[in-house]
């Protein structure tokens, strides 16, 4: 969050600001959290680690955990997991294809769980694998000694895809192409809780280079349709609809804001250089409820988002083609 250009704002707008500074405040990476009877938030270390969030749901007689992390952060989770119910891990769901949330699914397959996911997860992995596994750069990664990321066991097409053994309901869904093609929510309907991936964060985390910025605020506004009152983000602490409808303002903004910038003549150089000089966010025209998701990255995500509109097709393709 820029807190060094302080502006006149209304009350309102100041508790909206300070609603997501303290969703920020309350982040505690490496701990476990219960959400609601047998659901479990654990936070991922991003920043020391490069870990995602994980979610564990106890069903009647196995667990189900949300995200495959890398491996070392797969580990950390098992060991969470244990602490808190002696039932075996049977499927784990990756959200999407990046590695803090899949490389890791050796490690699960190997313990006994199963790994699915939507099928574009299988096809993103297709189109980036190997060269990614091997530019990955991380001991936990190397240590497996596999060529490349290994893909989910099994995939679906037909959204939502559906787990229900009589003493809790999962279901899988698809909204479409947002930060990957790939993009998965899981969601509690009788808990209300909702498991965004990295579709949607509470904070400075979204990865744009393999999204569709365009269509992002779509793929929200399906997950909205569903009764929410918790979200279990890919990144960021946990809250409720807010950091959905907030995640949607930010991607609404940024884009019609670039969309200016561009229609006026600035080059996607000259986006580098105002974030460089701190004017980007300012230019764009970001309001304060888009401030939870400004970060370091904001004139890589406007370039991003430049480039997308320029060539006039999901930026994603631009990256991994069709």
């Amino acid at each position: 969050m820029n807190i060094k250009r302080l502006l006149p704002i209304t009350a309102f707008a100041f508790a909206i600001g300070a609603v997501f500074f303290t969703a920020r405040m309350e982040a505690q990476p490496d701990t476990i959290k219960q959400m609601a009877p047998g659901v479990w938030f654990r936070q991922g270390d991003i920043d020391g680690k490069g870990h995602c969030n994980n979610v564990i749901i106890e069903m009647k007689d196995y667990l189900v955990v949300i995200d495959a992390n890398f491996p070392d952060g797969a580990r950390l989770t098992m060991a969470d997991a244990a602490k808190v119910s002696k039932k075996p891990i049977k499927w784990v769901f990756d959200t999407h294809h990046h590695g803090d949330h899949a490389y890791a699914n050796a490690v699960w397959t190997k313990a006994g769980a199963k790994t699915f996911a939507y099928v574009g997860v299988a096809q993103e992995m297709k189109r980036y694998e190997p060269s990614r596994w091997k530019g990955a750069n991380r001991k936990d990664v190397s240590d497996l000694n596999l060529p490349t990321a290994e893909p989910p066991q099994q995939t679906f097409d037909k959204s939502p895809f559906v787990l229900d053994d009589g003493s809790r309901r999962i279901e899988f869904h698809h909204f479409g192409w947002a930060h990957t093609r790939g993009d998965g929510f899981a969601y509690l309907p009788k808990e209300q809780i909702l498991c965004t991936g990295d579709a949607v964060t509470n904070g400075p985390y979204n990865f744009m280079g393999d999204g569709r910025v365009a269509n992002w605020p779509n793929v929200v506004a399906n997950a909205l349709k569903l009764k929410v009152k918790q979200v279990l983000p890919g990144h960021g602490g946990p809250g409720g609809v807010e950091v959905l409808k907030g995640e949607q303002t930010f991607m609404r903004e940024l884009y019609a804001g670039v969309s200016k910038l561009k229609k006026a003549g600035k080059s996607a150089d000259d986006l580098t250089k105002m974030g460089m000089d701190k004017s980007l966010e300012g230019a764009l025209g970001l309001s304060a409820t888009s401030k939870n998701w400004v970060g370091k990255s904001l004139a890589q995500q406007a370039v991003v988002t430049y480039e997308e509109i320029a060539a006039g097709k999901p930026h994603g393709e631009i990256a991994g083609g069709k």
